[in-house]
């Protein structure tokens, strides 16, 4: 890569044909040699945001810059070829004609080919010894790491990653992520990955921006967005969730779980009660009835493993109908296990 440069978004608006806006004011910053995920629902204008940063889009109102230089803001506009920036499409989109050598160089100068650069970029995503292989000779992820090479070989200042892993198998989808993630990180890139997968985004970014209908509506570290979520909607969004009514008092939350501690939210003001957001690795659960721990019964359990979810029918209203546990895997109990379900804290209120 390139001496990397913050990439910033400002205001952007895109419409097409029909005239209802796509994005809608979007603000947006990428720092240099960082990864982002713009996180959102199909259809939120994920792929129309990387589109127009790219260039293959030109922006409705609003500005876009790559450092100090304006790439488009309704006077200049920067053409693709000319950004600095990398794209590599849903699908890798490579050349089928082409070896893996011939669409890593695709692109590249003469000199650039004829120089140790086509075998360091096969190196570097480990595909020297597939160097004679044609795609649809590789695996998916093989085929996504060939992508990622070619767009690498410019020297882009940024990289732009369409739903990168969402053809992959599920079963290899964790392993390229961690591959690509470590390859990135490697080279100093700074990333702008569009996702609608919640695992992919937090586990991946160093932060996170949530896309909803056009607009982002929180950004953050994953830490932040999981913990200190907006709104409920989102809340739901970046995981399983329980919302359970609560009183609050001194500071603290007293909910048909027990007394918990509050985490502090300045969009809500503390009156008598509220919902507060309690995720199921918060809730501990036992099939000995204890003293202060509300009853329940299981009604299903989903194992995973190394974890399995609990979802438990409480004795009495909680806010909603049914409590989801996360638990070890040897923790998992059968549909039918009456039990006693306590949480800890601290909970996040939510408006």
């Amino acid at each position: 890569m390139s001496h990397s440069s913050a990439l910033r978004v400002a205001d952007l608006w895109k419409s097409f044909a029909s005239g209802q806006p796509v994005l809608r004011g979007v603000n947006l910053e990428v720092k240099p040699g960082t990864l982002t995920a713009v996180l959102g629902l199909s259809g939120c204008g994920k792929t129309t945001l990387l589109r127009v940063i790219a260039g293959f889009e030109r922006a409705g109102m609003g500005s876009i810059y790559l450092g100090d230089r304006v790439l488009d803001d309704g006077h200049t506009y920067v053409r693709p070829e000319r950004r600095g920036i990398g794209y590599v499409p849903q699908e890798g989109a490579l050349f089928p004609h082409l070896t893996v050598q011939g669409n890593i160089a695709f692109g590249l100068s003469r000199h650039e080919r004829r120089s140790d650069t086509v075998e360091e970029l096969l190196q570097m995503v480990s595909l020297t010894h597939l160097a004679k292989r044609y795609p649809h000779q590789l695996s998916g992820g093989e085929q996504q790491r060939v992508a990622l090479a070619r767009s690498l070989a410019r020297k882009p200042q940024v990289l732009l990653l369409d739903e990168p892993f969402s053809s992959l198998d599920a079963s290899l989808r964790a392993a390229v992520r961690e591959e690509v993630s470590t390859l990135l990180r490697s080279q100093g890139a700074t990333t702008m990955l569009v996702t609608h997968d919640q695992e992919e985004a937090l586990s991946l970014a160093d932060s996170v921006a949530i896309l909803r209908d056009g607009v982002i509506v929180q950004s953050g570290t994953p830490a932040e967005l999981y913990r200190h979520p907006s709104d409920a909607a989102l809340a739901g969004f970046l995981g399983a969730v329980n919302m359970v009514t609560a009183s609050f008092h001194d500071g603290a939350a007293d909910t048909p779980l027990g007394r918990l501690t509050l985490r502090a939210n300045p969009a809500v003001s503390l009156g008598s009660g509220g919902i507060v957001m309690v995720r199921p690795e918060q809730i501990s659960v036992s099939a000995r009835p204890k003293s202060g721990g509300l009853r329940g019964e299981v009604t299903q359990c989903r194992y995973y493993g190394h974890d399995a979810l609990l979802y438990i029918r409480p004795a009495e209203p909680v806010g909603q109908g049914v409590l989801i546990a996360r638990v070890p895997g040897e923790g998992a109990l059968p549909a039918g296990t009456h039990v006693s379900v306590t949480a800890h804290g601290p909970v996040f209120p939510l408006p």
